[in-house]
């Protein structure tokens, strides 16, 4: 079962231009770089709380129980290893059936700028699709072959949803979903940024270590294959976005930093 992290921030003015679309990506560069000790894990503000049968800090499952006669569940932070965050691309052809699926009529107003098979695949999810109108608006669709599904209804970024000091980026739909045997999963997700930002990276829970996403148009995705003990009941680790100008100092990491407009600085 798919586990949603989707992370929603409030909208309450227009954002910095988002840069149009040029082009497509189609697979990750780079390699890994450290970053700055990482602060204790926590959940980010701006993130809903979450409810029965739904998702906890970062895509953790929630543990519910019926009644005063429920018992808690005890989780521990979970050792993990992000085996692959290797993409490969998808071709034209499944690109316009993945937005045709995901769309509708609308999927003739957006061009693909990012669309990538991720490294391991869930029951229901093997890549994302990133595509951008003419207007600077985004949709996120995720594939399964040749289909494309949304977790947002409509599937539409909001524009001028973007964190931090200065509102910078937006982290859109996230989530975590078993992939493959125990202990493994597919952690994928996708957001925008602004012309502000040269580079997007991604680290997961206390490690330090900061994976590049693919960039492209505006735009930004991530796929991870992610392995925990088996054995263990432990949360799986929270992405966390960190953001970088073109002289490559941190403008956003979202451990520190808050996801909400108008949050306090």
């Amino acid at each position: 079962m798919r586990i949603r992290p989707i992370m929603l921030i409030a909208a309450t003015a227009t954002a910095a231009a988002v840069a149009a679309a040029g082009g497509m990506a189609t697979a990750a560069t780079g390699t890994s770089t450290p970053a700055p000790t990482a602060t204790a894990h926590g959940k980010p503000s701006g993130t809903p709380t979450a409810t029965a049968h739904g998702s906890g800090p970062a895509g953790a499952p929630v543990v519910s129980g019926g009644g005063s006669s429920a018992t808690p569940v005890t989780t521990t932070p979970a050792a993990f290893t992000v085996t692959s965050t290797t993409t490969t691309p998808i071709d034209a052809g499944a690109v316009a059936g993945i937005l045709a699926s995901c769309l509708g009529s609308a999927a003739s107003q957006y061009q693909a700028v990012i669309a990538v098979r991720a490294p391991v695949a869930s029951s229901d999810t093997d890549g994302v699709v990133v595509a951008v109108d003419s207007a600077g608006q985004y949709v996120q669709c995720e594939s399964k072959g040749n289909q494309g599904t949304s977790l947002s209804s409509p599937a539409t970024f909001i524009n001028d949803r973007l964190w931090g000091t200065g509102h910078l980026i937006e982290f859109f739909d996230s989530f975590s979903a078993p992939a493959g045997g125990p202990g493994q999963f597919l952690s994928l997700g996708a957001g925008h940024y602004t012309p502000d930002v040269a580079k997007v990276t991604i680290s997961y829970g206390d490690d330090p270590t900061q994976y590049p996403t693919i960039m492209a148009g505006g735009a930004f995705a991530y796929t991870a294959a992610v392995s925990t003990d088996p054995d263990t009941n432990a949360f799986r680790p929270a992405p966390y976005v960190h953001a970088f100008n073109a002289d490559g100092k941190e403008i956003y990491n979202q451990k520190t930093q808050p996801t909400a407009k108008g949050a306090p600085q």
